[in-house]
């Protein structure tokens, strides 16, 4: 697991304030109510007064790590506590058997499908979780092309299919007059795969006109393909984004008022910035392979976004890279988030047939 952030500059801890700090917000995860000092007392198997915890406790709250709501006596974990938590202080449980296997054989049957392998992860990770399950497809700008396809769809329309790495697969349709016999379809898409399969699709973007002028063609197929390769071979504007479990997250306390959920459903709708946000983690954490990131509030500046936390993990569909996880409140059970988030990665991850093959589930 890798965090967003080292923050260096935090006040040191004492064992027990260590452990007093990992109490703390375990019990508040399990309860979602401020904790006291009296019953981490009785909770716990430290040997301490409940007064002893009250006061470390009280330490905690003046180094950043605890605060305390103003009608109540106990404390709740800050943005520094849970950071320090999930950095420091959380065991990551192990998956059981059984969990581990539903997952892959949820998956398995999916596998050629990359969009519903995608949606069924979220459903998934939302439904294990009580989160919003997230998976973000790779940008398809930087996928190999194994094979272009044209599928007749009617007199007037054509179907160009492109089948790329990892099982991504991207259409387009287009009005096309000629009525054309199979064979000389086939005839054009095999002179077209001869020059640019193999190729990335930015690289078909940045050198199509070259690579396919001189093509000899009588039916207009080539032509076509020019005229049309800046959409063919560009990266879809939206679309990118899954997400799934919107009724699990709102069972959950943070949610429980009309305006808490507007936010949350204005938050999730606009791809765009969940995009951003989710793509600046990685770039934020490049060595984060196959590995969780957990992003706590508003670590990366995005106010609309800074009462929710994000765990997020990489996966590979060939040669690029996409991401999927969960988004929830601060309070969330971060360790099993993080054991979920990066097997569910490991099952859906396929790399490229000349790298190692790194499909073992972890433990």
């Amino acid at each position: 697991m890798s965090p967003v952030e080292h923050t260096d500059d935090r006040p040191s801890l004492s064992e027990r304030e260590r452990n007093i700090l990992r109490l703390v917000v375990e019990q508040f995860v399990d309860t979602a109510g401020p904790v006291g000092s009296r019953s981490l007392a009785k909770a716990s198997t430290m040997d301490l007064s409940a007064a002893s915890i009250r006061n470390t406790m009280a330490d905690l709250e003046d180094m950043g790590y605890l605060d305390h709501p103003y009608t109540s006596a106990g404390r709740v974990p800050t943005k520094l506590g849970y950071r320090t938590f999930v950095d420091e202080l959380m065991d990551t449980p192990e998956l059981s058997e059984v969990e581990r296997e539903v997952l892959k054989v949820k998956l398995a049957r999916l596998v050629s499908d990359t969009d519903e392998l995608l949606s069924e992860s979220t459903r998934l990770l939302s439904k294990l979780t009580n989160l919003l399950g997230i998976a973000l497809s790779p940008r398809l700008s930087t996928a190999v092309m194994e094979r272009l396809d044209i599928v007749p769809l009617s007199s007037a329309r054509l179907m160009f299919v492109l089948s790329l790495k990892g099982g991504l697969v991207k259409t387009v349709v287009r009005r096309f007059e000629p009525d054309l016999q199979r064979s000389k379809i086939d005839r054009i898409v095999s002179l077209l795969n001869e020059r640019i399969a193999g190729l990335t699709l930015r690289e078909i973007r940045e050198t199509y006109d070259e690579r396919l002028k001189d093509l000899p063609d009588e039916t207009g197929l080539v032509q076509l393909v020019l005229d049309e390769a800046p959409l063919l071979f560009s990266e879809p504007d939206e679309g990118r984004l899954q997400f799934d479990g919107t009724q699990n997250i709102l069972s959950q306390p943070e949610f429980q008022e009309p305006d808490d959920v507007r936010q949350l459903i204005e938050t999730i709708e606009d791809e765009d910035r969940v995009v951003q946000v989710l793509e600046n983690l990685f770039e934020a954490n490049p060595d984060a392979v196959g590995q969780a990131v957990v992003r706590i509030g508003s670590e990366a500046d995005e106010d609309e976004m800074g009462d929710y936390s994000i765990v997020l993990s990489p996966y590979q569909l060939g040669d690029t890279v996409g991401s999927l996880g969960v988004i929830g409140p601060k309070r969330m059970d971060y360790g099993r988030a993080v054991a979920l988030v990066e097997n569910m990665a490991a099952v859906v991850n396929r790399p490229s047939d000349d790298e190692t093959e790194s499909s073992s589930v972890p433990s």
